[in-house]
């Protein structure tokens, strides 16, 4: 298939690249290299990738430019759009709610109005777990109430969500929005836990451990995340003259699927393992509840199995030991 894929020098898009690529898929990969963090780390990213497989081209544009992505639409042609760009952080959105709005909704907005004019077989696109907010029901099925995001970044895409909602109404566009659930691994994000957890404890700074380490993760390891999104790009939904009324799907071509290990830890736990991995031990610091944070994440994945015949299955033992060798290697 001829893949586009957004957020392409991004922590899931690299690794999307590298099994699109190896399958022999046909890829354009498109990347702002913006500064949220480090664009040395993204530009690493796609270094690996031109190594282990170099037949893909990459453009670096921004969503938020319309007619540069129409342009690239035009000359492309996707069958598939794999849509992974977005500003990321729950924490910079309290600071910088300008970018969210710009990356995450006039981009997407303008992602969707390419998608209308060329009319690709299935548009699959990154939501987040964060979009659950203040529900309590463990574990979170995509059946559940999702009206009370916490933070800016978490209302953005729930708004993705309803976007692509009536654009799949409207225009006949499957769309499948995946809620994803704390991904770790090789080549991660460096504003999230494992990196941060581990840079502090191999430099002997203080582990910030927020609302005093009572947090709950439902870690999910990218290799399983990569596995999920493969087996669904090829199966777009369908109108339905039988919808139930679940808040999943739709009798629109679209849909929600939760990816996510389904075992949530402790991050104290979590710790643990990391200090085993890394031979040394953290330095602690409890720290009360930052706003926007969620108390406990974890995925109901029956969606996903049910449409994949798969479900993640990396325990954060085996996945962290992954991401150690892998920082070991980058960072030394």
């Amino acid at each position: 298939m001829r893949i586009l894929v957004t957020g392409g020098a991004g922590f899931i898009g690299a690794h999307c690249v590298h099994r699109l690529v190896r399958e022999g898929h046909q890829l354009c990969v498109v990347d702002n290299f913006n500064d949220y963090y480090s664009p040395q780390l993204k530009e690493d990213r796609i270094t690996w990738l031109r190594r282990e497989v170099d037949s893909f081209d990459l453009h670096r544009l921004d969503i938020a430019d319309s007619s540069g992505l129409l342009e690239l639409f035009e000359q492309f042609r996707p069958e598939v759009v794999l849509h992974l760009a977005a500003q990321a952080g729950v924490r910079y959105s309290i600071e910088r709610p300008d970018v969210y709005l710009q990356s995450n909704l006039v981009g997407f907005l303008n992602l969707l109005e390419a998608c209308r004019a060329f009319m690709p077989r299935h548009l699959v696109y990154a939501s987040s777990s964060s979009v659950y907010g203040a529900n309590e029901h463990i574990p979170y099925s995509e059946k559940d109430n999702v009206d009370h995001p916490l933070s800016l970044y978490a209302a953005t895409k729930k708004a993705n969500e309803g976007l692509a909602h009536a654009y799949a109404h409207l225009y006949d566009i499957p769309c499948t929005g995946l809620r994803f659930f704390t991904v770790y691994g090789p080549w991660g994000r460096p504003d999230m836990s494992p990196m941060l957890f581990a840079h502090a404890i191999s430099e002997g700074r203080p582990v910030k451990l927020f609302n005093y380490g009572r947090h709950r993760r439902d870690f999910t390891y990218i290799d399983d995340v990569v596995e999920s999104i493969t087996r669904l790009l090829d199966k777009a939904p369908a109108r339905s003259l039988t919808w139930d009324g679940s808040a999943s799907t739709s009798y629109a071509p679209w849909r929600i699927c939760n990816i996510g290990g389904q075992r949530p830890v402790h991050l104290i736990d979590y710790i643990a393992i990391l200090e085993r991995r890394l031979g040394r031990e953290a330095v602690l610091e409890f720290l009360p509840l930052q706003p926007g944070d969620v108390l406990e994440t974890c995925a109901d994945t029956r969606a996903l199995e049910q449409l994949t015949g798969f479900a993640p299955r990396v325990d954060l033992e085996q996945g962290l030991a992954l991401f150690v060798k892998w920082f070991r290697t980058y960072t030394c």
